[in-house]
């Protein structure tokens, strides 16, 4: 399953993990490969979303779940428009879906 790629494309009702990323410098690797993202989406199921959300592209977001200023790069799952849970980093499967068992 691929990253979703806009918000806009998600229902309501989805459960969706956003990972909050700061702005690609030049010359530096990004902060997660897109195919680190796709590994992680397999990883937890068609359940959950991931998507990926620069502050480049999307500063009004990111800063919106980040606060100022912003933490990144951060992760935030968020089920029904209800932010479930909170990580500073990178996303770490584990943790992610200990907290879905739980929430």
């Amino acid at each position: 399953m691929p990253v979703v790629a806009s918000p806009t494309t998600l229902s309501p009702e989805a459960t969706v993990l956003l990972v909050l990323l700061p702005p690609a410098v030049a010359g530096q690797a990004p902060a997660l490969s897109l195919g680190a993202l796709r590994a992680l989406q397999a990883r937890l199921g068609p359940n959950v979303r991931v998507l990926r959300v620069d502050e480049a592209s999307h500063p009004t977001v990111v800063h919106s779940f980040s606060g100022q200023p912003a933490a990144l790069p951060a992760c935030v799952l968020v089920r029904q428009g209800v932010e479930l849970w909170r990580q500073p980093g990178l996303p770490q499967a584990d943790a992610i879906e200990a907290r879905l068992r739980i929430g």
